[in-house]
């Protein structure tokens, strides 16, 4: 049996997302938690993560083992939940992933659950899906939307969201300029293919863009030949929420206004072969580009190029064009970033490790791959991490953002070391710093270059044992070299606030907001808000605690922020600054639902919108 400290168990808190559950029954024995298979079902439908059985956290943040005393009876009565239908629609789960483990000497039951398969979510409780279906957030287990569940259904019969056959679209809805253009390049990659004496139609059957659905009999336009080829106009017929943006901006700023734009505005198709073309040579104007042979013949492909034409395909044939975000493609003079609507089909390690692909939409990447553009299945994501690593630059940074169904990847044109951090670092912490070990100088000029970095991150960058850079990370906190915010794998790490050099993230103004950047601090509210802060410590100190923690239950939250908006309307912007929390993730699963359940109100009742609302708890 193996055993662990308690502290070994909150280091592991900071690689994978984990639960800690007293589950101590009636008799104080053991028993499975009722509350176990909602966060069974959200780990299941988001990263996965651990559970443990015999360990309290309370309150948030402070762990204590209580011991599973009937090992025999809690084991067997999850395998008879897992394996009957009435709990849970799936097991995921096999005889590795329950295990027995001593804690300070103590029995404890843990379970690892895994990411469910695309093809096995929804893991849901009950036989209904919509309404039992729960995903895991940094604050613990929410329902899903039905919108998110219906997604979550079309994933998993689907593997391809790009095949299906469209009802009264045809050839007609597509733009003829587009075609020739795809044709000419595909002229010049295949010179010798027989599919270029066919008839446009015949040809765009060939690449995939026109078809038959086995199953109905029905022949006509592919959803990928309308999103390869369409008018802009049609496309959004079938995909309303439709859009791609490129934006150049002048400034290693997300507020700067952009200085050069690409969105369908009636002057261009809008439709996607015509963006990418567009787009990957505003990318690629400014990039130097050294004298090369390849056979005797000039090339002015570098790896650079690769790696933008690898991300700017990668971006277009996962997105998933059902969801709410857009297309959004940045150019600075640091980096370059790319957005797209939908999570990844497979975790972010697999996807850096590569050789296994599952791509979204499987005919546009063929349409791509026809002329050249995006590499074999699986390797696209490890040669864009390839060609980067080989510029000497900080790796890319690539993340889900699960709040609002997107996927980011930032290319940052920074060296791994750069002397502007160094120095900086050296002014500030002098000897100090320059005797750290390499670890722990490699997290300090990460957070000095990158605003924050987490366990995850640092894992990326070095090779160092995860328990190594968690004691890393531990030791910079007690010498007030960094500031850590949350707990577990919710934890990020910071230089004092106003020490850091860094760029602001590319995605901060995005159309959507990155619930994943970290909030400012309570210090960073308006001057006129020293009310709300002595109230807020106020209220924390009645609790026993000195800050807002890193995880809070539902109805912890929804209890501080009734009593933050007593007897005063509180902004969203004051309560995010307040609360260490995005706004967009109080809007969403705190404010709007009290609202609905009349235990707050609005200040502006005639305008939900309106710039200045505000909210206070409701009146009697």
């Amino acid at each position: 049996m193996n055993e662990f400290s308690l502290q070994d168990i909150i280091s592991i808190g900071e690689t994978v997302d984990l639960e800690c559950k007293a589950a101590q029954g009636r008799d104080g024995n053991g028993e499975v938690p009722g509350s176990f298979w909602e966060t069974y079902s959200a780990m299941a439908n988001t990263d996965g993560g651990e559970v443990y059985l015999g360990i309290e956290e309370k309150p948030a943040g402070v762990f204590n083992v209580l011991e599973i005393k009937d090992i025999g009876k809690v084991k067997k009565s999850l395998w008879d939940t897992l394996h009957g239908k009435n709990k849970v629609n799936r097991n995921i789960l096999s005889d590795a992933n329950i295990q027995v483990i001593l804690v300070n000497g103590k029995q404890v039951i843990r379970i690892t659950v895994p990411r469910a398969r695309r093809q096995d979510r929804p893991v849901h409780l009950g036989p209904n899906p919509f309404g039992n279906t729960y995903l895991r957030r940094h604050e613990g287990d929410y329902k899903a939307d039905d919108e998110t569940i219906r997604r979550m259904i079309a994933e998993s019969v689907e593997d391809s969201r790009d095949d299906r056959v469209l009802d009264d679209f045809g050839i007609e809805d597509l733009e003829k300029e587009t075609i020739a253009a795809y044709r000419n390049r595909f002229s010049a990659v295949k010179p010798e293919n027989p599919w270029l004496a066919l008839s446009a139609e015949e040809f765009l059957n060939k690449i995939g863009a026109f078809g038959k659905d086995r199953a109905t009999g029905k022949s006509g336009l592919r959803v990928a030949g309308l999103l390869m080829f369409g008018r802009f106009d049609t496309i959004k017929e079938v995909f309303p929420n439709y859009m791609v943006d490129y934006q150049e901006r002048s400034e290693a700023r997300a507020e700067v206004r952009w200085i050069d734009r690409v969105v369908p505005d009636g002057t261009w198709s809008g439709n996607l072969y015509d963006f990418f073309q567009k787009t990957y040579r505003k990318l690629t104007t400014d990039l130097k580009i050294p004298f090369q042979l390849r056979e005797g013949v000039r090339s002015d492909d570098t790896p650079i190029h690769e790696a933008v034409r690898e991300a700017l395909t990668n971006t277009l044939i996962h997105a998933d064009y059902t969801g709410r975000v857009s297309i959004l493609v940045v150019k600075r003079p640091d980096m370059f970033g790319f957005r797209n609507p939908g999570l990844m089909r497979v975790s972010v390690e697999q996807a850096i490790l590569g050789g296994l692909s599952d791509c979204r939409n499987r005919r546009i990447q063929d349409m791509f791959r026809y002329v050249g553009l995006g590499d074999h299945a699986g390797s696209g994501i490890p040669k864009i991490y390839r060609n980067w690593k080989e510029q000497h630059w900080r790796l890319p940074l690539l993340r889900e953002d699960p709040t609002h169904e997107q996927t980011l990847l930032e290319l940052r044109m920074i060296s791994l070391l750069p002397e502007e951090s160094v120095k900086m670092l050296d002014d500030l912490f002098g000897e100090r710093f320059r005797k750290l070990p390499e670890l722990e100088r490699i997290i300090l000029i990460t957070s000095a270059t990158e605003e924050m970095v987490n366990h995850d991150r640092i894992k990326e960058i070095a090779s160092d044992h995860p328990k190594d850079i968690s004691a890393a990370l531990a030791y910079l906190v007690h010498e007030k070299m960094l500031i850590k915010q949350g707990e577990t794998r919710a934890s990020f790490y910071r230089l004092p606030r106003k020490l850091s050099i860094a760029p602001s993230s590319l995605f901060q103004d995005s159309l959507v907001p990155n619930s994943q950047d970290l909030p400012a601090n309570s210090q960073d509210l308006p001057a006129n808000s020293q009310d709300l802060k002595a109230k807020l410590s106020e209220i924390l100190n009645s609790l026993g605690l000195q800050k807002i923690p890193g995880k809070m239950s539902n109805n912890n939250m929804r209890d501080l922020i009734l009593r933050l908006c007593d007897n005063s309307y509180i902004s969203l912007h004051d309560l995010s600054k307040l609360l260490d929390r995005d706004q967009t993730f109080i809007q969403q699963y705190y404010i709007s639902k009290m609202l609905s359940e009349s235990l707050l109100e609005l200040k502006y009742t005639n305008n939900k919108n309106h710039p200045d609302q505000a909210y206070r708890k409701k009146q009697a």
